[in-house]
């Protein structure tokens, strides 16, 4: 397991509520919480992941010279492997979390689509 920060593959992702995210991705998802300053910035591990959780009110979420704000949502996705994906689909939606889209199957495996709260994109993924 990692130690410094510099260790880690680190992503940031912008949330709406830093403490609804780190519930979200350490209740749901096995992230451990690293450091928490809720509500601009907390960050969580996960193996080798360093997910970047940051909030309206953090530096990452300055507007840009163009008057650009920085949020939540798009395409580009962490991707978390699991051994069982029915079991992990049924888990979750027990537990309410919001999915993209249903399992699907490719040539390498099954995937699935989650959100957070914010609305940004987790896949589950189980090889073949």
């Amino acid at each position: 397991m990692p130690d410094k920060a510099s260790d880690f593959v680190s992503v940031r992702y912008m949330v709406d509520d830093v403490d609804e995210a780190v519930d979200f991705y350490a209740g749901h998802l096995g992230f451990t919480v690293r450091s928490d300053f809720a509500p601009a910035f907390a960050d969580v591990t996960r193996g080798g992941l360093r997910l970047l959780l940051s909030g309206p009110t953090s530096s990452a979420g300055r507007a840009m010279p163009d008057g650009a704000i920085p949020g939540p949502g798009g395409w580009n996705r962490i991707h978390l492997i699991v051994d069982d994906l029915a079991a992990e689909v049924d888990r979750l939606r027990a537990a309410g979390v919001d999915f993209r889209n249903d399992v699907i199957s490719g040539p390498g495996g099954q995937q699935v689509l989650l959100r957070d709260p914010s609305g940004n994109v987790v896949e589950l993924f189980q090889a073949r």
